[in-house]
């Protein structure tokens, strides 16, 4: 396997294709196989540009180019690193913990608020509640190892929570299975749109970048709604897949 520096001092300025495209092939043969991994740093700009004797504007617009395709992404005084992109099975109910540790990484979340309320007239709609209905709202900062990867702001019954919201510490399912009152199905809408200011800081990423929004509505086997929960995700983290098949 070629190193880095192999891999990137394949520029030929001789070749009809253009150099910073010949950057950007080698870096994606780069992390393609390997070479960079998740999360990995790549080298300063204006390192780069000295290893490769090209100009920083062509460091610069191919790792741009990059950076549009969701390959790179750029953070603000840290540098350029290789996406975690996480593929997300649409089509199976589980936790962002039980994701995260299936494909080996380590879950952690920071809590941005715990309160209670009475239900919301959106949350009423959607979660068959009559007005006046107590509910518990969970919003969360989730990360995968040390990488922030979504917003999530969960609201929960509160009758089919009984041990209140200093009984959720770290799982919210893990707290709703204790007392037999996890999912077992729930629908879910997908829905593309741009990060504001706020969840750009908290997710590291640029206001007006791309994001995702999943809402997903839980429901308990005898059919009552038990959590509305939405989830906003940086768009060049995650992909979410579901198998289909013809019935």
């Amino acid at each position: 396997m070629k190193s880095l520096a192999q891999t990137l001092r394949s520029l030929d300025p001789d070749d009809a294709l253009p150099l910073y495209q010949q950057l950007q092939r080698a870096l994606r043969e780069a992390i393609d196989h390997r070479v960079l991994g998740p999360e990995d740093a790549l080298p300063s700009e204006r390192q780069l540009a000295a290893d490769l004797g090209v100009s920083r504007i062509t460091v610069r617009k191919a790792i741009d180019g990059l950076t549009q395709e969701g390959l790179l992404v750029s953070r603000q005084g840290s540098g350029n690193f290789v996406c975690a992109r996480i593929d997300k099975n649409f089509a199976k109910l589980t936790s962002f913990s039980e994701d995260m540790r299936a494909r080996g990484r380590s879950p952690h979340s920071e809590w941005l608020r715990k309160s209670e309320g009475t239900v919301s007239p959106e949350e009423s709609m959607k979660l068959a509640l009559s007005p006046g209905t107590l509910v518990y709202r969970f919003h969360r900062l989730r990360y995968a190892d040390n990488a922030p990867m979504a917003l999530e702001y969960a609201t929960v019954v509160a009758g089919l929570l009984p041990q209140g919201i200093e009984g959720v510490d770290t799982s919210l399912y893990d707290a709703l299975e204790r007392v037999g009152n996890r999912p077992v199905r729930a629908l879910q809408r997908l829905r593309a749109l741009l990060l504001d200011e706020e969840q750009a800081r908290l997710l590291l990423a640029k206001p007006g970048d791309a994001g995702l929004l999943v809402e997903r509505l839980g429901f308990l086997r005898d059919g009552r709604a038990v959590e509305l929960c939405q989830s906003f995700y940086r768009g060049d983290t995650y992909d979410f897949v579901a198998e289909l098949a013809a019935s």
